[in-house]
């Protein structure tokens, strides 16, 4: 299975605009976007496939949905293409709000990869669906091109990945989910990245599904402006195919999810393992909290997630497994007096402490941030192969945080084009500190 990003955006002086976080050579090679392997059990039935989400007891949805279920908050899923007319997503997905320009095939789902992320997102779980961990949230589909596709289907017109993020960044989605990657820097991707991080948008991608190759993160997750999310399983460790590295920012469940493993949306399958659900979960989770406080900018929303995520560490000292920890957006939920914070100042853009550096100060929203230069923590390689994630991969034995919250994901890769696209504003040069454990 393959497909490839897409994100939403604001205006540049809309107080979502977000500043520069990370600093990387930006190489002219075009990547190549890889799928990472996944583990499917037997078939579910409808029924009993509830039973399933095992994370949504530790994680207290129920709990969670008295205070927010993500009302008013659209989620860009950019993907496969999402069908709309699952039990679970009926009334879910804004397909009239597909921008024309790549709105044709948004709902066509030949792998049924991006309907399993829109219902994990907002499922409503009627008719014994799976049940979305932001089930008042709305999904808008983009269906990005499908590498691995053949015959008729490859035929299909489908948008580019830099074309459906710019695309996003133009509407009123708060909300990019990506769960996709390559292990190749693609300049259009990123500049489209960057565009939609300018216009206050939340960008969300798998780190990818390497853990027993390179193990390199793959891109849009090392992207600047990008919360990049790995995966952890039942028994509160990350993934052994997990992908690890400077880039991992948060942990969600990704073992052990039902989703569709055959494009006829009849029956779910169990075992789904991979970094694409949990960035599903770790989206559905921004969009809870969002619509609790829908004043805050991308960047106090990030905040929130990082405060208040699970971990056995220092804040200011994230691990290259587990980055700042497992999400918990009940724990904002939860305290009417949470503070996210300032509302221009990227939390993700702190330089390193280790050298003594100071922290990314705020910059005005009117300042939209152009792509950073720098040292790049996932080295960028050559154009022309794919990426070697093919399946679970070896993990280390570390405990994503203390209480249990997790995530799932199914990494995608597809191919993608250059194409331009014009940015205004100013530059913007930050460093990430570097993950040491």
């Amino acid at each position: 299975m393959r497909a490839v990003t897409g994100r939403s955006a604001e205006k540049n002086s809309a107080p979502g605009g977000r500043v520069g976080r990370r600093a990387r050579v930006v190489s002219a090679t075009v990547g190549l976007l890889t799928a990472a392997g996944v583990v499917f059990a037997p078939s579910a039935s409808a029924l009993d496939v509830q039973q399933d989400q095992w994370y949504l007891g530790p994680m207290q949805a129920e709990q969670m949905w008295k205070a927010s279920t993500g009302k008013g908050v659209k989620v860009a899923v950019i993907d496969s293409g999402v069908n709309p007319h699952t039990d679970s997503l009926r009334g879910q997905v804004l397909v009239d709000e597909v921008p024309e320009s790549v709105a044709y095939g948004a709902t066509d789902d030949y792998t049924g990869h991006g309907t399993s992320m829109a219902e994990l997102i907002a499922g409503t779980g009627a008719g014994g669906g799976v049940r979305g961990l932001a089930p008042g949230a709305k999904i808008v589909p983009y269906r990005v091109y499908l590498e691995d596709l053949t015959g008729e289907e490859k035929e299909r017109k489908t948008a580019l990945s830099a074309e459906a993020i710019k695309a996003a960044a133009d509407t009123d989605a708060k909300i990019l989910s990506m769960s996709f990657g390559s292990e190749f820097i693609n300049p259009a991707v990123e500049a489209a990245i960057t565009y939609a991080a300018s216009k206050g948008k939340l960008l969300i991608a798998s780190v990818g599904n390497n853990g027993e190759g390179d193990a390199h993160i793959g891109y849009p997750a090392a992207y600047p402006y990008v919360i990049g999310v790995t995966s952890l399983g039942r028994n509160n460790k990350i993934s052994k195919f997990s992908s690890r590295g400077q880039y991992v920012d948060l942990v969600a469940p990704g073992e052990d999810i039902p989703g569709y493993c055959r494009p006829d949306f009849t029956t779910y399958c169990r075992g789904l393992m991979g970094t694409s659900a949990s960035t599903a979960i770790v989206s559905a989770s921004a969009a809870l909290i969002w619509s609790a406080h829908p004043d805050w900018t991308a960047n106090q929303v990030t905040r929130a997630l990082i405060d208040t995520a699970s971990r056995k560490w220092p804040k200011d000292d994230p691990t290259q497994y587990a980055g700042y920890g497992t999400v918990r957006p009940r724990k904002v939920l939860e305290d009417p007096e949470y503070d996210a914070g300032p509302a221009y100042s990227d939390p993700l853009a702190e330089w390193n402490r280790s050298e003594g550096e100071p922290l990314v100060t705020e910059i005005p929203p009117s300042s939209a941030p152009a792509s950073p230069s720098g040292p790049a923590s996932s080295p960028p390689r050559a154009a022309g192969g794919e990426a070697d994630g093919d399946g679970p991969t070896a993990a280390p034995a570390q405990n994503a945080s203390s209480a249990g919250d997790g995530g799932n994901g199914l990494w995608i890769a597809l191919g993608a084009a250059v194409a331009a696209i014009v940015l205004v504003g100013g530059t913007v040069a930050v460093r990430r500190s570097r993950r040491t454990a």
